[in-house]
């Protein structure tokens, strides 16, 4: 009872310490055997925590043993019950009973415990080891005599545990219970009625184990009891109680104790034999008694972590049936022979560098199996890190940080962590967590140097590169990655930009544009190198352009002026000695350096052996007497020579006169010729002119060419029958409006050639976009165009202007505008239907090649005339001489034939030709009457006349001779 006690100060105590170390804690009572899934309690209402935070920390459960009884619903913030919980396997006869979870929690990380207590139902039937117990009990067994009995096991604890016994029938026997110290019973039957063979020598009870559960469970177990001959002593050991200490690494075999009992009896009855009684625990597996010496020895292996005490029940019996009985208690001791077990209980796998000392990295738990000093853990890391381990409760251990983190110092850690425990020897176990160190944009971009110098020489290509800068950053990826940029500024009031550019990747500055040294020489600037991180970091460098020279320019002579329209001449007196001063050749170089070094040549003269230049000064000097015999004009060619490479030049030409007097030297230098050389400049760029307007004329040329070559295929691919054209109008229709004008049916004939389409003659179709075609049985057909050509804007069928040699002055015209009517008819016909076929708007309004459009009178004139003409015609040639009934249809006969006989009329003349001027007379009386049609019909369009041709012309002209 007294340990029992000490047990539950020593758990209060522990659980107040973890109180004050984890961020909270919850208790659960449930009853064993739950099924799975069944409710515990809502864990996170309990603690206070937020579902979503269960969520967001990766919550999860921590069990010492390993055992997953119970599980975390994370979306719902309950515990529920994973697998079927049996307090008799978990915890055997310890009460209470208690399931001890940890929940854990990241980001920030935090733990909480919970302790979910097993209650015991009454699930187990007390049971005894043996169905039956046998016993030899002489007859001669004094009343009183006790008999060890075997005691029942039922696994429940508490009310449902084992409560009671009772021994059926008590005729002989009463049965007695002893309480141990340990709290269990000793079951004993005592006779208390002699035993008499002769009436009974066997005899038949039944014990009974009852718990006090509900409903209450029992179980039995035979006795069989033979009664002997008479046997009065019994064996009686020498001490009650044996204790016996041995280490849990004690070997099998080794021997504990040995017990002894002593019979008085003589013979058989006198012969003690030993045995062990236990059958509630393994005892029986992990030790042996030795029936005739009583010698105990280890045939098992022990273990303090899971027994720390074991009792021995020993009976010693003779032959006679007579017993005794004693007790061994063995106290194993501990040995520290388990080593420190360590278990992550949450993990991080990277941590910023800028993180504060004491953010916490990882949570372990370390558990000993050991007790006492062997039990008794330590963990430590690596020294010289910026890590520091403590412990936060009892067997929990967090890994801090314990100082800033530098990830451009290292990128990662390899923390090993180490636990041992105070034993002896002392065991350990080590375990080696990886933390990575993410980047901060904590390091700007460093250039090489403060500043640089770069050189470039002059007229170089735009584009080109100059100089590469480079600026390393300490960050990683993103971080790491630099930019370069142009800072704004300007040179001598000019942009920077339009000078140098930057890559931004790769730092190469590049020339924008040509540069001149004579312009300028050099120039700074500011690069930027900016990284990629957030916020961005920068530094600056200064760079420096120096433009190296070129020999790029010529000398220029300043003196003597060279001009085009006027004399220059330096005079040279006929007594200069050697050595005389002409004049001095003043040149410069705008380059700089040796491209700026100018010597002096002579290159021409006229008495070379007269003057000489000096080399470096370049003046011009006699080098004998002058005489008389020497010419008045000298002219001197003097080239200026720079000492660049490749070297350039100038020309300059001197005069000099030598003379005494100035009016000598006018008449001398009157003569003298002009320089040519801006003469022939102009001529070459006027005959470069002429040549181009000569190319752009040819060209323009060409392509009128080309488009009007073009124009005629299209028109020839369009227009390529040449057969000619024979408009058609069906025979006898007759006029339905009731105007009576058209007695008579007409039939024409017009014959064009192939390139009548293209003259200025216009011909006209029918003037909406049905045609009308008569078939051999008179019947009409009409057909549907798609569309007429002729209705195209870009027809080449256009109508165009009268040509002026078939247009009739206001004199020409027939009717009330003139004597007579031009070489054409507009007529209106009508099919039998009764429907009109018009013509189109040109028609109708006297469109084509009518200057202005015709009367009616007038085209009824034009009409009677022809019909004149071809009843000449008829009459000439006789009936049926035609052939047009054959080509036409089988009624077409010459009585269709319209008579042109009565009028002949010349284009372009006024002259006509009449076989019968009274009948003429006559036939126009009659049309001035029957000509003017009611209002409402004078606005019908008429059909389109056969236009005129050259072919037309001709067939005329044969008429005329007939």
């Amino acid at each position: 009872m007294l340990e029992r006690t000490m047990r539950w100060q020593v758990l209060l105590f522990v659980v107040i310490f973890a109180l004050d170390c984890v961020a909270g804690q919850a208790t659960y009572s449930i009853p064993e055997e739950m099924s799975k899934g069944s409710l515990v309690g809502n864990i996170a209402h309990d603690l206070g925590l937020d579902v979503k935070r269960l969520k967001s920390g990766r919550a999860r459960i921590y069990t010492e043993d390993k055992a997953e009884y119970i599980e975390l619903n994370t979306d719902r913030g309950l515990l529920v019950v994973k697998e079927r919980i049996d307090r008799e396997t978990l915890c055997g006869q310890t009460t209470p009973c208690a399931l001890h979870l940890q929940i854990t929690l990241e980001d920030p990380i935090e733990f909480y415990s919970v302790n979910v207590e097993i209650n015991d139902i009454n699930d187990n039937v007390p049971t005894f080891k043996k169905e039956e117990m046998k016993f030899r009990i002489s007859e001669s067994a004094v009343i009183g005599a006790k008999f060890v009995l075997e005691r029942a096991m039922d696994l429940d604890v508490g009310v449902n545990g084992l409560q009671s016994y009772s021994l059926k029938p008590t005729d002989n026997f009463i049965l007695k219970l002893n309480s141990q110290q340990d709290g269990s019973k000793k079951v004993e039957m005592v006779l208390q009625k002699p035993l008499d063979r002769e009436a009974q020598d066997h005899i038949a009870l039944t014990l009974t184990a009852s718990d006090g559960g509900e409903p209450q469970l029992s179980g039995t177990m035979r006795v069989e009891i033979v009664v002997l001959d008479a046997n009065d002593n019994a064996p009686v050991f020498t001490q009650e109680t044996y204790k016996v200490t041995v280490m849990e690494t004690a070997p099998r075999g080794t021997i504990l104790s040995t017990v002894r009992a002593v019979d008085a009896d003589e013979g058989s009855n006198g012969k003690v034999v030993y045995s062990i009684t236990n059958t509630l625990d393994d005892v029986p597996n992990v030790f042996q008694v030795a029936e005739e010496s009583g010698v105990v020895s280890l045939i098992g292996s022990l273990d303090y972590e899971k027994t720390q005490r074991y009792e021995i029940h020993v009976q010693a019996g003779d032959d006679g049936g007579l017993t005794d009985s004693c007790k061994i208690i063995v106290e194993v001791t501990d040995t520290n022979d388990n080593e420190p077990s360590i278990n992550v209980m949450s993990k991080t796998k990277s941590v910023t560098e800028n993180s504060k000392p004491g953010t916490v990295v990882t949570i372990i738990n370390v558990q000993d199996a050991d007790s006492g000093e062997n039990g008794n853990v330590e963990c430590s890391i690596e020294e010289n890190m910026p890590f520091l381990i403590k412990a936060t409760s009892k067997k929990f251990y967090s890994l801090v940080t314990d100082s800033e983190l530098d990830r451009e110092m290292a990128s990662s850690y390899n923390i090993t962590v180490t636990c041992s425990d105070k034993g002896v020897p002392s065991l350990s176990t080590g375990i080696t967590l990886t933390l990575e160190i993410s980047d901060v944009n904590d390091n700007t971009p460093a250039f090489e140097r403060s500043s640089y110098e770069a050189y470039i020489v002059e007229n170089n290509t735009p584009g080109v590169s100059i100089f590469t800068v480079k600026a390393t950053d300490a960050d990683w990826n993103q971080n790491a990655r630099v930019s370069y940029i142009l800072e704004e500024s300007s040179v001598n009031g000019v942009p920077v930009s339009s000078y140098v550019s930057v890559t931004a990747d790769s730092g190469v500055i590049h020339a924008v544009r040509s540069f001149d040294y004579e312009q300028i020489k050099d120039f700074q600037f500011i690069v930027k190198a900016q990284d990629g991180g957030s916020p961005p970091l920068n530094s600056n460098v200064t760079i420096k352009i120096l433009i190296q020279d070129q020999n790029d320019n010529p000398p220029q002579v300043l003196y003597p002026v060279q001009t085009g329209g006027s004399m220059v001449a330096e005079m040279v007196p006929r007594s200069a000695d050697v050595g005389y001063l002409v004049t001095k050749v003043v040149a410069v170089d705008v380059d700089s350096g040796q491209n700026a070094w100018l010597s002096y040549k002579l290159q021409k003269a006229t008495d070379r052996a007269l003057f000489e230049v000096g080399l470096q000064n370049g003046e011009i000097r006699t080098i004998r007497q002058v005489t008389d015999k020497d010419a008045v004009k000298q002219r001197l060619t003097v080239i200026v020579e720079d000492n660049g490479q490749p070297s350039r030049s100038a020309t300059v030409i001197v005069n000099v006169a030598v003379a005494d007097s100035f009016p000598e030297v006018l008449s001398e230098f009157s003569e003298f010729p002009h320089d040519k050389e801006y003469n022939d400049n102009l001529t070459f760029y006027l005959v470069l002119a002429l040549a181009v307007v000569s190319f752009l004329f040819i060209t323009c040329l060409v392509v009128i060419i080309s488009v009007k070559i073009y124009r005629w295929r299209q028109s020839r691919i369009m227009y390529h029958s040449s057969l000619p054209v024979i408009p058609y109008y069906p025979p006898r229709y007759s006029d339905t409006l009731g105007t009576g004008t058209l007695p008579h049916v007409y039939n024409y004939e017009v014959c064009r050639t192939t390139d009548s389409r293209k003259s200025d003659c216009k011909f006209r179709g029918a003037g909406n976009q049905n045609l009308l075609i008569m078939d051999p049985g008179s019947t009409m057909q009409r057909i549907q165009n798609e569309k007429s050509i002729l209705d195209e804007p870009d027809s080449p069928l256009e109508q165009k202007p009268p040509n002026n040699d078939w247009r009739f002055t206001q004199g020409q015209r027939p009717g009330p505008s003139g004597p007579h009517m031009p070489y054409g008819t507009h007529i209106r016909w009508t099919p039998k239907n009764g429907t009109r076929a018009t013509g189109g708007p040109e028609v109708a309004m006297g469109t084509g090649p009518w200057p202005q459009p015709p009367t009616e009178a007038e085209q009824l004139q034009a009409l009677m005339a022809a019909a004149n003409e071809v009843s000449e015609a008829t009459a000439t040639l006789g009936p049926g001489t035609m052939g047009l009934s054959t080509r036409y249809s089988p009624q077409f006969t010459l009585q269709h034939v319209p008579d042109y006989r009565q009028n002949v009329y010349i284009p372009g003349s006024t002259a006509t030709l009449t076989s019968n001027p009274q009948q003429q007379q006559a036939t126009a009386q009659q049309a001035t009457q029957q000509a003017l049609p009611p209002p409402q019909a004078s606005a019908q369009a008429e059909p389109p006349k056969a236009a005129q041709t050259p072919a037309s012309k001709k067939k005329s002209t044969k008429k005329e001779k007939k």
